[in-house]
């Protein structure tokens, strides 16, 4: 159990194995804010199966509206967020050259300068935590951490996303990795 007063934004969260049946069950969650106030995450490995260009209706560049569309998380899904390799904004920043952004202005920004070395994945909905919550989720084991990285958050295959993080850990995660998704199967 991590110290309670450490700030968690920047971690993975992982299902660990416990929350079977529920949306977060085989999840990867990308904490990019915690605070005493509560948790705010982004959900990585979940595609919705469609473009960005196919769900948001403004005028946006090309670029982005091939962008697959992911689920963000069960909390308000027509609120979008999206996470870029760019730290031009050092309070928007999860991690060093991850930041996260918001507002359709941005992202407008972003698309009329997108170069091929930039990442961006975009989400709508959110998970969100209350105070305290998440921290009481991890003390009941629900979740296992594992630090983050920009070769994660944009490169690895996010259908395999869960299942690599845990092959990478070892021991007894490479045998939760190996599990079927429903257990009756087993």
């Amino acid at each position: 159990m991590p110290d309670e007063s450490r700030s968690l934004k920047g971690q993975l969260l992982l299902d660990s194995g416990q929350l079977q049946g529920s949306f977060f069950q085989r999840s990867v969650v990308l904490i990019c804010e915690h605070n005493e106030e509560g948790a705010f995450g982004l959900v990585l490995n979940r595609a919705m199966g469609n473009k960005v260009g196919e769900m948001i209706v403004a005028d946006l560049p090309e670029v982005l509206k091939e962008c697959p569309l992911y689920l963000g998380g069960p909390v308000q899904p027509t609120a979008l967020s999206f996470l870029h390799s760019d730290s031009f904004i050092p309070d928007a920043n999860v991690m060093p050259n991850l930041s996260l952004g918001h507002s359709l202005d941005m992202l407008m920004e972003i698309g009329e300068s997108f170069s091929p070395t930039r990442k961006l994945k975009l989400f709508a909905g959110y998970a969100g935590w209350g105070p305290g919550q998440l921290e009481d989720e991890l003390r009941r084991d629900a979740w296992l951490l594992h630090p983050a990285s920009l070769s994660l958050v944009f490169d690895t295959d996010p259908e395999d996303l869960w299942r690599s993080i845990l092959r990478q850990k070892g021991g007894k995660y490479r045998i939760l990795a190996q599990m079927p998704e429903d257990l009756s199967l087993n």
